[in-house]
């Protein structure tokens, strides 16, 4: 092991329903990919996340089905968990933002901040239905933006812009969830002083040189026009403000954003509790040559290049006003926010509500989680929108996966069990045989470089095309018509099977299920690539269960290198297919699927 801590902070699924492919592949696969990668190569890595269950739409669907928050939280959270595992995101810890400790973190933050001076108390207009009395948020408003003029921007943010708003800036606001006009009142806030931090976000944005340009960019623009932003919010739902006169009010809590974000924090200390050194969590906050990575939607990015690292900075006493850093100690703002494009699906923006989408659960039952992983890792967008189109996804699988990787496999495997049923003895390797091994070994270096670069695509991409060149040199060597020359066969296949076992390695962090039937399809033993596990626990401080998903991702036998096959005369089995090929069929079922609507039917949203 290296002693390189590496903190992947996962974008917190939305616990107002399942989440759908689109979803993960801006938060989930890319963030995996990464963690798996970074644990073969030796680094110490924190992957945490968690379900952010704060919030109105929590609240507005449990009085649509006359249940508490709660409730629907807790349902919402049991269905994601699931998911995400099935998937095989390798989270260290994925816990959720209803714990009593991520309670106490996202109070300490806030105090913290407050004694600095960089939240302070306005008297601010706040939105409220007039035929409830109950307050809207920011993000129930809906109304045309006076900057841009586009007709749907929320009480919160422009989606088309990017600018932040107010609900009081927007053209013609309605509420979303009745369509009436919201009347404003004044109410009491503590807001977050943004301007202070306007040099430091500067400064800090100014060394972020490695960045994706359209993230840099967008963040940097974000510094023209900062507002104090209110940190509170008129709901009952939430983390209480941990101030006398208030903590007991039962209408004022921390905005569900502040404290979402504060989650990537939590979630590590109560990964630290629980593995037995509460202090543990300090490797990834506080280490200086420590590296943060954020993984999100582009959604997302003014909450993670702006907000939270305000948070962090006004914490540790790092802008315009100075200060000293609380309880928790100075804390590492991100070295990286990776943030990928949107996923349409069949040319249409993915809308739960208008059932333009495929849920994780409805595409595992179907498909094998590789399949997914695999399209996203190599047609994902990653740096611009891209489409998801069911012919393309039947193309992937079968013509690479299916003939390219697995077909690769099976023949040589199949060859070696049915000549040798064991390793083959290899004999005097010739320049091709040579030529081959250096490809595939000499491929770690580069392949490793795009992946901790994130540039997942163009390393998926490259993995494949040494698959393409191992293909190559088993029908130019053609061991099937080697049978007057069986040391010489043995040798062109010993030479195959210890090019598949590298590619096998540089395929791992994109395919880790099937790189598990590689591995024991080439005589290996023992765990290749740790699957991550549901474990059921209770809160450290009130008791109440939860599953959260973690792994002794420790254990796994995968590492960046190309390794040797098993010793020559290691039994071979003959293979059973890696993957499974699908009916051209499936094209016209799954469209018919969507067009017939089915599916569960609920908002999206990720922290």
């Amino acid at each position: 092991m290296t002693d390189r801590h590496i903190l992947t902070a996962v974008a917190w699924p939305y616990a107002n329903g399942p989440r759908h492919i689109g979803h993960v592949s801006g938060f989930g696969v890319p963030s995996d990919v990464f963690s798996r990668y970074h644990r073969m190569a030796g680094d110490k890595v924190l992957m945490v996340s968690g379900t952010d269950e704060h919030g109105t739409p929590i609240t507005v669907a449990a009085d649509a089905e006359g249940v508490t928050p709660r409730e629907i939280a807790d349902r919402n959270n049991r269905v994601i968990v699931d998911d995400l595992q099935s998937l095989g995101l390798s989270y260290d810890l994925f816990t959720r933002t209803t714990t009593a400790n991520h309670r106490a973190v996202s109070q300490e933050i806030f105090l913290g901040l407050l004694k600095n001076g960089y939240v302070f108390p306005q008297t601010t207009l706040g939105a409220i239905s007039p035929s409830t009395g109950r307050t809207l948020p920011d993000r129930y408003i809906e109304g045309t933006c006076p900057i841009c003029g586009y007709d749907g921007a929320r009480g919160d943010q422009c989606d088309n812009c990017g600018n932040q708003l107010d609900p009081t800036d927007l053209i013609n606001p309605v509420s979303r969830i009745n369509g009436e006009t919201p009347k404003f009142v004044e109410s009491e806030h503590y807001f977050l002083d943004l301007p202070a931090f306007a040099r430091a976000l500067g400064d800090w944005l100014a060394t972020r040189t490695n960045w994706r340009s359209n993230v840099l960019n967008f963040s940097v623009n974000l510094l023209e026009d900062l507002k104090p932003r209110s940190y509170t919010r008129d709901i009952d739902w939430g983390v209480p403000v941990p101030l006398d006169g208030w903590r007991d009010r039962d209408d004022k809590r921390i905005y569900v954003w502040f404290d979402a974000v504060v989650g990537y924090l939590s979630a590590s200390i109560e990964w630290a509790r629980r593995s037995g050194d509460p202090e543990a969590w300090r490797q990834w906050w506080q280490t200086p040559d420590a590296d943060a990575y954020y993984f999100m939607g582009k959604d997302n990015i003014v909450f993670h290049a702006e907000i939270w690292p305000a948070q962090l900075l006004g914490y540790n006493g790092e802008g315009d006003k100075g200060g000293t850093p609380g309880s928790y100690g100075r804390l590492n703002l991100p070295t990286e926010v990776v943030s990928s494009e949107f996923l349409t699906m069949e040319g249409r923006k993915f809308s739960s509500s208008r059932n333009v989408v495929i849920y994780v659960r409805d595409f595992l039952s179907r498909y094998d989680p590789d399949a997914l992983r695999y399209f996203i890792a190599v047609a994902g967008p990653e740096n611009q929108d891209t489409d998801f189109t069911w012919a393309e996804f039947l193309r992937r699988n079968n013509d690479e996966l299916v003939a390219g990787w697995g077909n690769l496999v099976n023949r040589s495997v199949s060859m070696a069990a049915k000549n040798v049923g064991a390793v083959p003895t290899p004999g005097e390797l010739t320049d091709a045989d040579r030529a081959l091994l250096a490809t595939t070994s000499g491929a770690f270096g580069p392949i490793g470089d795009l992946l901790a670069r994130n540039r997942q695509k163009a390393a998926a991409t490259e993995a494949m095309r040494i698959v393409s060149e191992a293909n190559k040199y088993l029908s130019d060597q053609a061991p099937w018509k080697l049978k007057e020359d069986p040391a010489r066969r043995d040798t062109v296949l010993h030479t195959a099977l210890q090019a598949i076992k590298d590619c096998n390695t540089l395929l791992t962090p994109f395919l880790p299920h099937s790189s598990q039937k590689v591995h024991e399809l080439l005589g290996g033993t023992g765990t290749w690539s740790v699957a991550p596990r549901i474990d059921e626990v209770t809160d450290l401080d009130d008791g109440s269960p939860y599953p959260v998903i973690t792994g002794a991702y420790a254990e796994s036998q995968a590492v960046w290198a190309s390794t040797p096959l098993p010793p020559p005369g290691t039994p071979l089995a003959p293979p059973t297919p890696v993957f499974t090929k699908l009916d051209p069929s499936i094209v016209d079922e799954e469209l018919r699927r969507l067009e017939g609507g089915e599916g569960d039917g609920t908002a999206d949203g990720e922290a």
